[in-house]
């Protein structure tokens, strides 16, 4: 065996161990419908044996008596006996399908139950990981692939738990029972018979290695066109705007078409093993009727016999097919399974040091110590260098503002001090202390970031300031959307701060999204603020309360500020000027103007182009 495929046989073992430990807690309702299962297989193996009897018992006897010449009353007489036994025997078959019918009842509920509830415990697990991942791994992972890990691999498991397992095992027990029935029976009939086994063995165990494969490449495309879908439908402004909807239906069509590829590839190895197992059922069936009938001719064996052997080679073949079938489903669900506990066991590159430190209160003292950081490295393992030997320091309560081309490492400076990456050479101290070292929460608590593109989840206008931080009172929430100037929007809507917010705040102007990402920031109370470009794309009109609405939030707080315009950050106390990774320049805005250095020319190419900057 190569050693590949002892790794998969690996993973697959211990993929399923921790599926497992998943239904542990309900390991005993789980016996419970194993018993069940047992006792539907028992009655099930009873029924051919009633049909057998009474063929035995009436067919044969009809035509015995038929022989010997009985009168017509006593024929009658014999009739009605035989319709008593008849009734008799016909309620015993009622009554075994009744109780068959119940159990599978009890069972399917209790594994519906049960397996939900493993559903949800693994759904949960998923998404309360995701939550503590670093912002790198969201950077290299469609968010459609991850969608697909919290709803469609999680269904996909559900089904195992939910009747895989227990079919498996009353296929199993079906298959011993038959087998053991049919040798006391008839040994040398049975024998016969179970020639076609090894066959049907072979055949199976080729048919799950195939299967096996191309359950893992359904899986696979389904997840890239889920992640197709969620970022081209979440786009889709982008794709009108530059009439880019033909391009994408043709992306569409070929993810489409390699998911139906894989699909029929599927479909066809079905089709062969269908029709496979068809034809063996057939040849044992055959075998009954030659040999079988032989027998019954020479009197070793009884036209009952035959007819109960006939029904339990349809019950010995329906197993393996299910078996076959099943054991598909559970190598459908342990791809799944699989790529769940990748994301499982995917770690975050950003997490608390052992000896991380609490700091409730962050004072707003800010120092970068030649900080050096790059996003990504090369093919020959070199780093691409974002910020190179970056040095500055920002008081408590100083505004700071940075400026620069695209790409100079303005935000890049913001995600490093909420530490959304780790540097790799250098220093960030918050207060003294490296945030390597700072708890992760007491970090970003105290940093309140805010966005130029806001993002509002759907629910309403409360839930989307208090972000289901239940301290936050609705009297704190009111309180902060009047002192941003959010509250005279906010209460002209028709449900005022109870009205939906829909998927991503759509129904909301930009200046509204941003009045209420204020709002939000100002019930968290943090004592550092980030602002990237916050008055971007804003109305003249809302600009002026989106103006006042900072100028109150930034009162005794640490301020750092990301601008294009120049317009917004003259009164700073201090200017960053930044060019590709490193500082150029720093001053206030009339410092750097005598300069005549790179924000001078900032200022003249702004004025010249008729951005409005005051002096």
């Amino acid at each position: 065996m190569s050693v590949k495929r002892q790794d998969n046989a690996t993973v697959n073992r211990h993929t399923v161990r921790r599926l497992l430990r998943y239904g542990k807690p309900y390991f005993w309702w789980f016996v419970l419908v194993l018993a069940m299962c047992v006792a539907m297989v028992l009655l099930e193996l009873y029924q051919p044996k009633l049909l057998g009897l009474a063929t035995d018992e009436f067919v044969n006897k009809y035509q015995t008596v038929s022989a010997e010449g009985f009168s017509l009353a006593q024929l009658k007489q014999l009739r009605g006996e035989d319709l008593q036994g008849v009734l008799l025997l016909g309620l015993k078959y009622f009554i075994t399908v009744a109780l068959i019918m119940a159990l599978s009842y009890v069972q399917a509920a209790i594994l519906a139950t049960v397996g939900q509830k493993i559903i949800y415990n693994l759904r949960t697990d998923i998404f309360r990981h995701l939550t503590t991942l670093d912002m790198a791994f969201f950077n290299d992972n469609p968010i459609g692939r991850l969608v697909t890990r919290v709803t469609n691999d999680c269904e996909t498991v559900n089904e195992m738990f939910t009747s895989v397992i227990v079919n498996i095992v009353g296929s199993v027990f079906t298959l011993v029972g038959v087998m053991i029935v049919m040798l006391r029976e008839h040994a040398r009939l049975a024998l016969m018979l179970f020639i076609s086994i090894p066959f049907i063995v072979v055949f199976t165990f080729l048919f799950t290695r195939v299967t096996r494969k191309l359950y893992r490449a359904i899986r696979a495309r389904i997840s890239e066109l889920n992640a197709f879908v969620a970022e081209h439908v979440s786009g889709m402004k982008g794709v009108q705007i530059f009439t880019a909807e033909e391009d994408m239906k043709r992306d569409f069509e070929h993810q489409s078409e390699e998911l139906r590829k894989a699909n029929i590839r599927q479909l066809m190895c079905f089709a062969l093993y269908s029709p496979t197992s068809y034809l063996l059922n057939i040849a044992s069936m055959a075998i009954l009727l030659a040999y079988g009938g032989r027998l019954a001719i020479a009197g070793a064996v009884t036209i009952g016999t035959l007819v109960t052997f006939q029904r339990y080679i349809t019950r010995f073949f329906d197993p393996i097919q299910e078996l076959a079938e099943n054991f598909n489903v559970i190598q459908s669900a342990a791809a799944a399974a699989e790529r769940i506990f990748w994301l499982m066991d995917t770690q975050s590159t950003i997490e608390d040091a052992p000896d991380a430190v609490e700091m409730k209160h962050i004072q707003g003292h800010i120092e970068f110590k030649h900080v050096w950081f790059a996003y990504e490295t090369d093919e020959n393992g070199r780093e691409d260098w974002v910020l190179k030997d970056v040095s500055f320091e920002v008081q408590p309560g100083q505004r700071v503002a940075f400026v620069g081309a695209t790409g100079a490492g303005k935000t890049t400076i913001q995600n490093l001090i909420c530490r959304y990456f780790d540097i790799q050479k250098g220093q960030i101290l918050i207060d003294g202390v490296d945030v390597r070292r700072i708890r992760l929460a007491d970090l970003r608590s105290g940093v309140g970031q805010m966005l130029q593109d806001v993002f509002l989840f759907t629910g309403d206008v409360k839930s989307n300031i208090r972000l289901n931080e239940e301290r936050i009172t609705d009297q704190q929430i009111v309180a902060a959307a009047k002192y941003v100037n959010a509250d005279p929007f906010i209460s002209h809507l028709e449900n005022g701060y109870d009205s939906k917010v829909i998927e991503r705040g759509a129904a909301f102007s930009a200046g509204q999204r941003q009045l209420l990402s204020f709002a939000r920031t100002l019930a968290f109370q943090p004592s550092v603020l980030i602002l990237d470009e916050a008055t971007a794309n804003i109305d003249t009109e809302t600009e002026a309360l989106i103006q006042d609405a900072l100028g109150k939030l930034m009162e005794g707080r640490t301020t750092l500020i990301v601008a294009h315009r120049l317009s917004t950050i003259q009164n700073a106390d201090r200017i960053i000027v930044m060019h590709k990774g490193e500082i150029r320049e720093e001053g206030t805005h009339q410092e750097l103007l005598r300069k005549g250095g790179m924000y001078y020319k900032l200022y003249m190419l702004q004025y010249e182009h008729g951005i409005q900057v005051n002096a």
